[in-house]
């Protein structure tokens, strides 16, 4: 399994809750955002036009060079 989040019963990765904040992803995929710490993930999804998580972490928004 590649990265930090477990599986449901069924075998998926479980989705991340909307109400993470996004200090919490920054630390744990070693992005910057450029947000609020407090902002919740589904918030700026929503402001990004991203779906799920796993998208936001594919794309080159917030890479650290």
């Amino acid at each position: 399994m590649r990265g930090i989040r477990s599986r449901d019963e069924s075998g998926p990765l479980r989705r991340k809750r909307e109400d993470t904040h996004m200090g919490t992803v920054e630390q744990e995929y070693d992005r910057d955002f450029g947000v609020r710490a407090d902002k919740h993930l589904g918030q700026f999804l929503k402001e990004n036009g991203g779906q799920s998580l796993h998208q936001l972490i594919q794309s080159d928004i917030g890479k650290k060079t």
